[in-house]
């Protein structure tokens, strides 16, 4: 909590981006693809849409609590790091350096890789539309959209959004507040769409597998963990104004209004979509929408085929801006990182110019298109089959998030015994019940994993307790770096 005053100077971060931006971060970060596909995972694991809406709602609360519990910890450390720097000052430079190495290596590379594919294949999907290759005259079969193509697309939008962050963090906030505004406008879309087109009484077999009759098995505690599992990939990212803080002006007060904010707007778009796809597609045959999002085939039953492009176009934009937020908010972790000395110096420098932490920026950027390049090569060799490369990976982070972000929320209990009289401009609504509350839910979601999904939660345990020993043998000892404040 002391300010270091160290007498060397070296460039810092700018607070640039105010509360419409920092809300931005939040709502665009969260918002990506998990709105549009997850609610096939959860009608395939629970029986009825009251459940459905149950688990959205749960882990809406469960984002609304951490959201109410991660102000007061953020206004209490507004720096560069977010997660990371609350589990460092509350337990230790092992924990915060156990949280970078899981974002970097796999929750925040894999999500911007994930994004960037699905914003390409959007956008492809958008391109093989017969009327549009007619009326701009090009075949929707060429070579010139084959899907190799689609690879170099990817990589070349993380190059091109990595860039423009580099430029500066502004450039960045402005884009992702537009996209921002966009993404909502196209959501609330979505959920006044039943009420204007309810002409739509039969709907379209294309998008449903012949074994649509089959409903799903009846309720279990499994299946609805499970489903609660899915819901919050798609809330994932709420907590992604505290990575930017030291680039947020005024952050006492932003931060928690961003935070409390965006969680809000985010739980009453998701409920609103879900209960609009629920209108359409009734619950047995939405558990059988696998080739395509079900907001396509929401889309197709109301649009008709036209449905599919307007809805890839609006995913293509979702996504995006989910990209560009990672983009924006993963690399401060690497520069906090780089700062303490547990990752290498460079990542903690800031550029002179452009004030933004360049080299992590450029750093993880680089590893995502690796990992694109990677699949895109394991793909065409069939080695990968028919599983989604990235739905295999984004199942393998959600491990580390419900352990390390739940870590951060319970934080709080930490620093309110530890700094007692500490100036708290916000504090947390309903402590000490706020926090509590939120861990239960991730505890059953955790308890569920090592029992239905045991090779992801064992692989997480073993990949972490690499982390613990890379720490331990290289980097206990490092000293941070020396700056100014």
């Amino acid at each position: 909590m002391n300010k270091d005053t160290s007498p060397i100077s070296r460039p810092g971060l700018v607070r640039a981006l105010g509360p419409l931006m920092a809300t931005a971060v939040v709502v665009g970060t969260t918002i990506g693809s998990g709105v549009f596909k997850k609610a096939q995972v959860v009608a395939e694991n629970v029986p009825s849409f009251g459940f459905a809406a149950l688990a959205w709602i749960l882990v809406g609360f469960l984002a609304l609590f951490g959201g109410l519990t991660i102000a007061e910890v953020a206004s209490l450390y507004p720096r560069a790091g977010g997660c990371y720097v609350f589990l460092r000052e509350a337990y230790g430079r092992l924990a915060g350096f156990l949280w970078g190495w899981v974002d970097f290596w796999i929750i925040r590379s894999a999500s911007i890789a994930a994004l960037a594919t699905i914003f390409s294949e959007s956008l492809f999907n958008v391109l093989r539309d017969p009327a549009l290759a007619g009326r701009l005259g090009y075949s929707p079969g060429s070579p010139g959209l084959a899907q190799a193509n689609e690879v170099y697309v990817t990589l070349a939008v993380i190059l091109g959004l990595a860039l423009v962050n580099v430029r500066g963090v502004k450039w960045g906030g402005v884009l992702q507040l537009f996209i921002t505004l966009v993404k909502v406008g196209s959501l609330l879309a979505i959920i006044a769409l039943p009420f204007f087109l309810t002409a739509a009484q039969v709907p379209d077999p294309d998008p449903l597998p012949p074994d649509w009759k089959h409903p799903p098995s009846s309720f279990t505690l499994g299946g609805f963990a499970t489903a609660l599992l899915g819901v919050l990939w798609a809330y994932h990212g709420w907590m992604n104004a505290a990575p930017i803080a030291e680039e947020v002006k005024r952050p006492q007060r932003n931060i928690p209004l961003s935070l409390i904010g965006g969680v809000g707007l985010i739980i009453a778009l998701y409920l609103g979509a879900n209960f609009a796809y629920a209108w359409v597609i009734p619950q047995e045959q939405m558990a059988n929408v696998r080739d395509t999002p079900v907001a396509t085939a929401f889309s197709v039953r109301l649009l008709g085929s036209v449905g599919t492009v307007v809805m890839s176009a609006v995913v293509m934009c979702s996504v995006f801006g989910a990209l560009n937020g990672n983009i924006l908010v993963g690399p401060r972790v690497l520069y906090a990182m780089g700062e303490d000395g547990l990752a290498p110096r460079a990542l903690g420098l800031v550029h002179a110019r452009f004030r933004t932490p360049a080299v992590a920026i450029l750093v993880l950027s680089a590893w995502s298109m690796l990992l694109v390049a990677g699949v895109g090569v394991l793909t065409w060799a069939r080695v990968l089959g028919d599983k989604a490369p990235f739905d295999t990976l984004t199942d393998f982070a959600m491990f580390g998030v419900v352990i390390f972000e739940t870590m951060a929320v319970l934080s709080i209990f930490v620093f309110r015994r530890r700094y007692p009289k500490a100036e708290r401009p916000y504090r947390c609504w309903g402590y000490p019940f706020t926090p509590a509350l939120y861990a239960l839910l991730p505890a059953l979601i955790l308890g569920n994993m090592f029992v239905s999904q045991r090779i992801e939660a064992l692989t997480g345990t073993a990949f972490i307790a690499v982390g613990a020993a890379v720490y331990l043998g290289l980097l206990r000892q490092r000293a941070p770096l020396e700056k100014s404040v």
